[in-house]
């Protein structure tokens, strides 16, 4: 099943937030102009065929929160994939004021 025209949109844009940033799920809604379309971000991030390839790990909750991630391992995987590439964390939640793109 191929994407949607704003599934497309989301992955275009995913593939622009660089290694060690994150963005919201909000914010992305807002980038590709469906400002209140945070939840619907989040279900085509859900049904991303190439998670390593669309970087939808890079997504996170408006509070930092890693939430979601459709790839083998889960959060944990998530997690990993971020510190790896250089994401700044405190505690659990993803330290915003510093991986913030």
């Amino acid at each position: 099943m191929s994407p949607t025209h704003f599934q497309q949109k989301v992955y275009a844009l995913i593939n622009k937030i660089p290694q060690g940033k994150v963005a919201t799920y909000g914010q992305v809604a807002k980038l590709v102009g469906k400002p209140k379309a945070a939840r619907a971000v989040g279900m085509a991030l859900k049904n991303n065929p190439t998670p390593i390839t669309v970087p939808c790990h890079r997504v996170v909750g408006s509070d930092g929160s890693l939430v979601g991630y459709s790839g083998t391992g889960g959060l944990a995987t998530k997690r990993q994939l971020l510190k790896k590439e250089g994401v700044v964390f405190t505690g659990q939640k993803v330290n915003l004021s510093q991986s913030h793109w």
